[in-house]
């Protein structure tokens, strides 16, 4: 974090050698688990315009935490979520392939604005980061039956990491404009003695589809018969889930154990921690 203060400034870092391969070993027993589940997996764009940003509702209400480019009316991708919204823009969608399920891999920045004095240390809270999210268009009818399946999908995954983790039905005054209704999923930092949110998963209704014009009809040629509704869920927050595991798998001798799941991705089952002058450091 300190060369990291000394190139950037603070709240960015660098990872290096058995940290980046715990990086990639996430993202891809991520892909892997996403795509058995019917997700479309794709990445994204990292530049926004900003109507997609109104319309998918991040803006003007998120406007602080977000980068703008200069001189242009485009920003830096805060979330995936924004990107895979505007894919489907001014569409209209046939019933019969709905519902469509999206996977999107991305960096992702953010200004942390109102973050002050909260998770200065570590790479918990940072201006750039990985995260893989989830997306579903889909009937108005069957919405609230995939919000549901959503958050199954998201549990199993901290289910498989075998992560301690409570999932949290947030409260109208805590979900914004944007969501209908919202979970979070806590995994528990033994450090900290408290649960820390490395997913959110949100049914959004049919807000940011009448923004952005993303219809559906039951054939093609006739009329639209109304909005679809779209949900959003944090699959891996890369940085975050890094962090969980270093808390809850580091060993009296200070080794880090791999989750199961992820040992055929990373190559080894655990961490092992040296000894050095300048103290210790992952081999």
């Amino acid at each position: 974090m300190e060369k990291a203060g000394n190139v950037s400034g603070a709240r960015f870092y660098y990872l290096k050698n058995d940290a980046v391969k715990l990086e990639f070993a996430l993202i891809n027993f991520a892909l892997d688990f996403l795509s058995k589940n019917s997700f479309t997996l794709m990445t994204t764009p990292m530049i926004i315009k900003k109507e997609i940003l109104q319309g998918a509702g991040f803006l003007p209400y998120g406007k602080e935490d977000t980068y703008k480019i200069e001189k242009e009316d485009k920003y830096l991708v805060g979330t995936s979520e924004q990107a895979l919204c505007g894919y489907f823009a001014n569409n209209i969608f046939e019933k019969k392939n709905l519902p469509s399920k999206l996977c999107g891999y991305s960096s992702c920045f953010r200004t942390e604005a109102g973050s002050h004095g909260k998770d200065t240390k570590g790479i918990f809270r940072v201006h750039q980061f990985e995260k893989i999210e989830m997306f579903i268009f889909c009937h108005p009818n069957e919405s609230w039956m995939e919000f549901e399946e959503l958050i199954n999908t998201a549990e199993e995954m901290m289910k498989l990491l075998e992560l301690p983790y409570r999932v949290v039905n947030i409260c109208t005054g805590d979900i914004g404009v944007v969501a209908s209704k919202k979970y979070d999923i806590e995994v528990w930092f033994p450090s900290q003695k408290k649960y820390k949110e490395l997913v959110s998963c949100s049914n959004c209704t049919d807000y940011q589809a009448r923004r952005l014009n993303i219809k559906y009809r039951t054939k093609t040629g006739t009329a639209p018969e109304g909005f679809v509704h779209t949900l959003n869920s944090t699959a891996i927050a890369i940085q975050r889930t890094i962090a969980a595991i270093i808390e809850n798998y580091q060993q009296k001798d200070k080794s880090i154990k791999i989750p199961k799941v992820l040992v055929k991705y990373f190559g080894k089952d655990k961490i092992e921690i040296e000894k050095k002058e300048l103290g210790d450091k992952i081999k």
